[in-house]
């Protein structure tokens, strides 16, 4: 088992930057492959971004591409997404999950995923 804690969501205006966290417990030992989604109220659950084994690999949803980057730090167990220049649509609650897939491309859907945090809200004011 996995255990993921994300931090670091909050109130802010739009145009500011966040950077949220996610830190890995439990059976640290499998090297995961790492991704963000959002869900928004009344919404589906949307791919963010997603980062391969190593940190070599990165994927993009198109809404937050060239604003939003992730990255991963394996000696310490953490994924971090830095989003600049956030706008009222990213307003959301942010979920890190942990995905056993054989690829980072296969980590672009929710259903690659076998862990997920608790979620952390995010609101962008205008």
């Amino acid at each position: 088992q996995v255990q993921l804690a994300e931090s670091g969501g909050g109130l802010v205006q739009a145009g500011d930057s966040l950077r949220l966290s996610c830190v890995a417990s439990g059976r640290t030992d499998r090297n995961y492959i790492m991704g963000w989604f959002r869900q928004a109220p009344g919404k589906e659950r949307e791919f963010v971004t997603c980062i391969s084994r190593s940190g070599s690999t990165t994927y993009y949803g198109d809404s937050v591409k060239g604003r939003f980057t992730i990255s991963r730090d394996n000696a310490k167990n953490t994924v971090y997404l830095q989003m600049n220049s956030l706008k009222p649509e990213d307003t959301a609650v942010y979920y890190c999950g942990a995905s056993n897939a054989y690829s980072s491309d296969a980590a672009r859907i929710s259903r690659a995923y076998d862990y997920w945090g608790q979620g952390n809200q995010v609101t962008v004011s205008s």
